[in-house]
């Protein structure tokens, strides 16, 4: 995570893509413009994951069992929603590095806070 968050460091400068520090009101627009296309990232994973579900039904209404149905759209929306992942995280690490945020670090901590929980989901199994 440290290397990646590296070379977000230096991709961005290279993009000219900086999170601008020059006074409050240039920082705060634009890290709610960034803060905004993260959001709009994170709606495109829910995209793939919403083609990827009526992928499955489609098949499913034409004959194809349910685990095949899931594996082929699996394979259908895998690389676009990889793509959607990466840009979400390029955005995450990007405010994360403005803030000089050890994202693995911080990672790593909250994992521990939830491990501790005491109202920790449940899952329900058939």
């Amino acid at each position: 995570m440290k290397e990646m968050q590296a070379f977000s460091k230096e991709f961005v400068k290279y993009m000219n893509w900086e999170i601008d520090d020059e006074s409050y009101e240039k920082s705060r627009a634009s890290l709610l413009n960034n803060y905004m296309l993260l959001t709009t990232e994170v709606g495109e994973v829910a995209e793939e994951l919403r083609t990827m579900f009526n992928l499955t039904n489609k098949d499913i209404q034409n004959g194809i069992s349910e685990e095949e149905a899931f594996q082929h759209a699996i394979e259908n929306v895998k690389d676009n929603l990889g793509k959607e992942m990466a840009d979400c995280i390029a955005y995450l690490m990007k405010i994360a590095n403005f803030f000089e945020i050890d994202l693995e670090n911080a990672y790593y901590k909250k994992m521990e806070e939830v491990k501790k929980r005491k109202n920790k989901d449940v899952r329900y199994i058939k």
